[in-house]
């Protein structure tokens, strides 16, 4: 039988405990359809649950677009009512990115505008193409960044410039977004999946347990003033004390030999 429907999320699991997602509407420049969302958030769902997956990369298909954001030729044609659902779901879907417990890398192979920059900003960190241009666009369709961008961009670079940022709608390089902080390597696109598995390997070598309990405390200790992020570090850290992976650890410094995680 003939597969004919495309498919608009594409996920490769790895051997090596790592997973790369494709967003795949390259004739849309991967803009967040509705069909979209729905297979991503689907995606997502299984790969957390994955133990077998140690991180995540997330790119888009083609060289032009990771993500353009929202589908605004199919937003043209929504009422407000829907419009505003729309938007929720978006911004759902990006907060289940921001909640993987594996870490998630943004390989950024093309411009990611509005509510694409927004999806990268959700994850761990991103390596951005030398020809990609990213930008906090919405302010020139009169409306604002509703998908965490108002929120995850000041945390990120800092309130003044976010504000700039989003306030101007204004498109950077590649380079500009790495040396304010956006994004953390540029390199020619033909090297940017290889850059992205290079940092990934890196990752998934440790404690899978490990990984998810410090972003854990990263990512909650963030919020809060320095005494509750202690503690919410201490709290992760004693998640830690009792599984099989930390006495692997020790086990493998002790024996100077790679230490095989499994996860539990």
């Amino acid at each position: 039988m003939n597969e004919t429907v495309i498919k608009t999320v594409l996920v490769e699991k790895r051997d090596d405990g790592i997973a790369i997602v494709t967003l795949n509407r390259p004739e849309a420049a991967n803009a967040l359809s509705k069909r979209m969302l729905v297979d991503f958030q689907d995606a997502l769902s299984k790969l957390k649950n994955d133990s077998d997956v140690r991180v995540v990369i997330l790119t888009g298909s083609g060289e032009k677009a990771f993500c353009a954001g929202a589908d605004l030729k199919e937003r043209r044609d929504m009422t407000d009512a829907e419009a505003k659902q729309t938007v929720r779901l978006i911004g759902s879907t990006i907060n289940e990115v921001d909640a993987m417990p594996q870490p998630v890398i943004a390989a950024l192979n093309g411009v990611a505008f509005g509510g694409g920059l927004e999806l990268a900003l959700a994850c761990d960190l991103r390596v951005g193409a030398l020809e990609a241009n990213v930008g906090l666009t919405e302010t020139s369709l009169a409306i604002i960044p509703g998908a965490g961008g108002t929120q995850r961009l000041p945390r990120l670079i800092g309130l003044g410039k976010a504000k700039e940022l989003i306030y101007t709608a204004k498109r950077l390089t590649a380079e500009e977004a790495r040396d304010i902080g956006i994004i953390e390597y540029v390199v020619p696109c033909s090297n940017l999946l290889e850059k992205a598995i290079e940092i990934s390997k890196e990752m998934a070598k440790n404690g899978p347990l490990a990984l998810a309990q410090a972003k854990k405390a990263i990512n909650k200790g963030i919020e809060v003033d320095l005494a509750t992020g202690l503690k919410i570090e201490e709290l992760a850290y004693d998640a830690l004390i009792p599984t099989e992976d930390r006495v692997e650890g020790l086990r493998a410094f002790a024996e100077k030999r790679p230490p095989q995680y499994k996860g539990r």
